[in-house]
Order: C-alpha cells, then structure tokens, then sequence
C-alpha cells in the first residue's frame, strides 16, 4: 500500500496572495506544512504540488520535492489530482498548504481512517469546538452520523441547538482518497450546495460519496488571511516555536487547568 501527501501551494489568493511564502516563526508558511507531512508516519512520499517557481525553489531548498501544476486548478483537490497524474499510488493525502499548525498525528489518522474499511473511499479529520467558535462562519463544521460518515458540512452551527448541548465538531483541512476516487471526484462538475456554502467537499456528498470522519488529535487553523497568520504566529510563540503539537506545560498553566477543575 502506496501512500503519498500531496500538499497544494497556489501562489495567487484573493485574500492572501503569495501566502505560502509568507514568513512565519522565520520560515514559509509551506515548509511548516511540509515539515508536518514528513513527519507524518503513514506516509511513503511527499509532494508539493505548485503553480509558482518561487514556491518550487523554496521547497526544493528545503530538500523537499515540488511539482508543477496549472494555474487554473480550480480547488486543491484538482490539483492534488493533477500531480496525482504523474506519480502512482493507491492512496493520496491532501494535506492543504495553507494549514501550518497541522499535527502530524493528523495526517497519520486521515490514512487510517481511510483504511479502517475496505468500502471507504473519502476520509478527513475534524476536531470538537465550543459553542463560541461554531457560530463563526470561517470555521467549517460537520455533522457526523453515529458511523463516523459526514452527513453535512456547514460555515453554520450544525446540529442546530435547539434543545440540548450538541457536540460541534470543526472540519479540519485534510483528506485521504483511495486513487480512482480521487480522478473521479476532480471530474465532478459543481454542484448547487457547493456553490452556496463555497465547500467543494459538499460536491462529493451531493454525488453520493460518503467521506468518513476521524477525531482528529489535535486542532490546527487555515490561514486564510494576513489576520489568520497573526494568530499562527502567537499559537506557535506559545509553544516555543515548535512546528506543531500542544503547548509545553508550565507551572502557570498547570495552574489554571487546576483551577478549571475546581470550578467544575
């Protein structure tokens, strides 16, 4: 079993052009998440799949391996499909470039998710959130059915509560395709759902396709913004500029879980 990342890096954003370069702990953004997927234990390759030199040469400085891809890729699946194209394997991880705070851990449980069942052809990760962070329309959300397939993804809170305290989970940026799904799902023409909540992955759900979900072991954070980069840079500050993985505990900290707990 052949198990390859594919990391998509798209030079132009409309919110944050040139994002993967954009300095972060004193690195680019992309070599954060590069160093993620080669830290990642299930898989045998990693690639960067590009539309910028200057994205390849930083890669390739890094020691890693970068492909070219088109410029009018129009989602990082088509793009991951697109370098898929070129390199064989039986399964593909896209790990997105624009997620720098993604813990390997993450990457690792995306495969195995996947290959939990002979039938599983989609999986990604997502992570429990509270009630203040599901009401902001950044943070993609998902309903999980009590198998562990995705029922829906949303930028609303979903489950709606109307009674009760629901268990809000966050979609991470992640997902593990068996090779034919993969060429399949790029093939898929928008649909209607996709279109209205700007979430390719609704696509898949719309077609048929069932994506199934794993309790991710750590959160991370799209950086879709200037904005979001800020946040990455304190979160990272706050772990001693470690790539990724919680916090190091100190005296203060412990401090206040304590405290936390009492309150309970």
């Amino acid at each position: 079993m052949k198990v390859i990342g594919v990391i998509p890096a798209r030079y132009a954003s409309v919110r944050f052009p040139g994002k993967p370069l954009a300095p972060l702990a004193g690195r680019p953004m992309v070599l954060h998440v590069l160093g993620a997927a080669r830290a990642a234990r299930r898989l045998d390759r990693v690639l960067v799949a590009t539309d910028d030199a200057r994205i390849a040469d930083v890669v390739r400085r890094d020691g890693g391996e970068a492909v070219f891809t088109s410029p009018d890729a129009a989602s990082g699946t088509d793009r991951v499909a697109e370098a898929a194209a070129g390199v064989p394997a039986d399964v593909y991880v896209n790990v997105q470039g624009d997620e720098p705070l993604m813990a390997p851990e993450n990457i690792d449980l995306a495969v195995e998710t996947l290959l939990a069942g002979s039938d599983r052809e989609i999986a990604t990760v997502a992570v429990s959130i509270g009630a203040a962070e599901s009401r902001d329309p950044n943070v993609v959300k998902v309903a999980v059915a009590g198998d562990g397939r995705a029922l829906y993804f949303s930028r609303a809170p979903i489950p709606y509560a109307r009674s009760g305290r629901p268990d809000y989970r966050k979609h991470l940026g992640i997902y593990a395709y068996r090779s034919p799904t993969l060429a399949k799902l790029a093939a898929l023409p928008p649909s209607a759902l996709e279109c209205i909540e700007s979430l390719e992955q609704l696509r898949w759900l719309e077609a048929g396709w069932s994506i199934w979900v794993g309790q991710a072991r750590a959160d991370s954070l799209g950086v879709d913004t200037p904005e979001d980069l800020a946040k990455a840079q304190e979160i990272l500050k706050s772990r001693g500029d470690r790539p990724y993985g919680p916090a190091p505990a100190t005296a203060d900290s412990l401090a206040k879980t304590a405290e936390k707990e009492v309150v309970r």
